[in-house]
């Protein structure tokens, strides 16, 4: 398994971008897909955007609309999901996932969880 911790969330306003960031430590990083899901206020978590072991593939949530970016430095053990054009209802917590499976990944199954940094969109 990889251990996983997210940066850069916090409180921004409609319309403005944020950048998280999810560190990876433990082996096998650039085995590993890699994803981000998010949780909202009173609901279940779910997937946001995703990204292939090589960095050559990604896949997005209709929701995102192009508003988000997912890319990943293995040389680096990072994964970052740039997000412009907020809106409020992207106000969540939002998780860094790894597994080695694509299907597990976008089904939220997945091998490695981050401890969440939390977003927060006001108007």
């Amino acid at each position: 398994q990889v251990q996983l911790v997210e940066s850069g969330g916090g409180l921004v306003q409609a319309g403005d971008s944020l950048r998280l960031s999810c560190a990876a430590s433990g082996q096998f990083f650039s085995s590993y897909n890699m994803g981000w899901f998010r949780q909202c206020p009173g609901r279940d978590r779910e997937f946001v955007a995703a990204i292939n072991w090589a960095g050559d593939s990604t896949y997005y949530a209709d929701f995102v609309e192009g508003r988000f970016t997912i890319s990943r430095s293995n040389a680096k053990n990072t994964v970052t999901l740039r997000m412009n054009s907020l809106e409020l209802e992207d106000t969540a917590v939002y998780y860094c996932a790894a597994d080695f499976n694509w299907g597990r990944l976008l089904g939220g199954v997945c091998d490695s969880w981050g401890q969440g940094t939390q977003v927060s969109v006001s108007s």
